[in-house]
């Protein structure tokens, strides 16, 4: 990564620096606040590294400036140690991360680290929709991902999307059936056909079946002209039957002799329709548990399911939540450039997603239509807290946090070692093993005289 680091203390400044070029990113230093403004300007940084308190311009407008000329790029605050109120502000500002001084050097290396592993990903993500546009690359239309378990799933529609073998695709709510699905049809012989979609579990057993069928004119009170059903309006494409689990034995009897004959019969009718037609269905359900429970007809089950698909929940995708948000800010953004911290993307990608992309996609929308001016998306709107475990996420009030019994133990300890060398600060920070600025920073933060 290119990283910009500003720092006026020389000795945290030099050693970060190289050791930051040591694992392999390109390091431009300033001590000047004012200077990184102006260099923010004029060239591109994946990363900025900056102290809060510059002379001069500080690091708040520092941090400013860096998402003003270029939104995504990643800024990491270095703050006073045991000082949150500027640890808050600078995340009100928009920073992507903050670190306590002092600190080692190498956490800030892992940081960027996995700062770079999330860049990586969309950058990738990025590439892969470009090459989908042009009709290259070996990714889905419609669909995004690039995890081990989606590219199973990508290998075996691309195997099999060119013949005319009946698909059973199965996974959770919300794992993106219908994309999987309208992807098949785009890589199949009939794509410049119709795409049919039907929820089987969105309508009555009479009106599901009128919808399948159509019906003639005069078939029933209502039915004052003839009525093409699905399976005749998808002849020479593709029909996809969703949550094929919920439909009704009866019209399960119907559909297995489209299956066999491709033709049947409108509902008020005699005459025999005839169809050509791919059948794509899906289900949320195991079919064979259905099949032996007696609510699924066994026959059909192995009509539909010559060749079974089955799509992974959003937790079993590693990797891929990353390029779908980034899908989602470009889908609900209106062309603005929103962003999602680091830490906040990892505690997203640690959550289980029960109700998978779909879940996602929502709590996105959620976010950018929050967010007011601000473009750093907000963890509250982005990450659902489960309500069994909001006790022990927020312990009672009168118990202190570890950081906390640290703060204290600090300062108590900084008051112990000024009163013994009778307040020499040069010589309180060479005991303490810090540097005057720190000691000074650290002084000021305890109200420490």
């Amino acid at each position: 990564m290119r990283v910009l680091l500003v720092e006026d203390e020389i000795t945290i400044a030099i050693t970060l620096r190289d050791d930051l070029q040591d694992a392999g990113h390109e390091v431009v230093h300033t001590e000047d606040g004012a200077h990184a403004v102006t260099l923010l300007g004029q060239q591109v940084f994946d990363c900025v590294i900056t102290d809060v308190r510059l002379p001069g311009v500080d690091g708040l407008q520092v941090l400013t400036a860096a998402k003003r000329s270029r939104p995504d790029t990643e800024v990491l605050v270095m703050t006073g140690y045991a000082t949150v109120e500027q640890a808050v502000e600078a995340m009100r500002f928009g920073a992507d991360d903050y670190i306590q001084k002092p600190f080692l050097n190498q956490h800030v290396i892992e940081r960027l680290s996995r700062m770079s592993r999330v860049r990586t990903l969309i950058n990738e993500n990025q590439r892969l929709r470009s090459e989908l546009l042009n009709g290259q690359g070996q990714g889905l239309p419609f669909v995004i991902g690039r995890s081990r378990a989606m590219d199973v799933v990508i290998k075996t529609v691309r195997t099999v999307a060119p013949n005319e073998a009946s698909i059973l695709i199965e996974g959770e709510s919300g794992t993106g059936k219908e994309r999987i699905a309208r992807a098949i049809h785009q890589l199949s012989p009939r794509r410049d056909k119709a795409f049919v979609a039907l929820s089987c579990g969105a309508l009555s057993e009479s009106l599901l079946e009128t919808e399948l069928f159509g019906h003639e004119k005069g078939a029933f009170t209502d039915a004052q002209r003839l009525r093409r059903g699905r399976f005749e309006l998808a002849s020479g494409g593709t029909i996809f039957l969703d949550d094929i689990d919920d439909m009704p034995l009866s019209v399960q009897v119907k559909l297995l002799r489209v299956l066999q004959e491709r033709e049947f019969e409108r509902v008020g009718g005699e005459q025999l329709v005839k169809v050509d037609i791919r059948v794509v269905s899906a289900t949320k359900l195991s079919l064979v548990d259905l099949c032996k429970k007696g609510k699924f007809r066994e026959d059909l089950y192995y009509r539909l399911n010559v060749v079974p698909l089955r799509l992974p929940p959003l937790r079993e995708r590693e990797g891929d939540l990353p390029l779908l948000v980034q899908h989602f800010i470009e889908k609900f953004g209106g062309g603005r450039l929103y962003s999602v911290r680091t830490d906040v993307l990892e505690a997203m990608a640690e959550y289980s997603w029960p109700g998978n992309v779909r879940e996602l996609e929502n709590h996105l929308a959620q976010a950018i239509a929050m967010a007011g001016g601000a473009t750093v998306l907000k963890k509250e709107h982005l990450l659902p807290v489960d309500k069994t475990r909001r006790a022990a996420l927020e312990p009672p009030v009168a118990l202190k946090s570890l950081r906390a019994v640290q703060v204290d133990a600090e300062r108590v300890h900084l008051e112990l070692v000024l009163r013994a060398v009778g307040g020499h600060r040069t010589k309180a920070a060479s005991v303490l093993g810090i540097s005057r600025k720190v000691l000074w920073e650290k002084l000021k933060d305890y109200g420490i005289e």
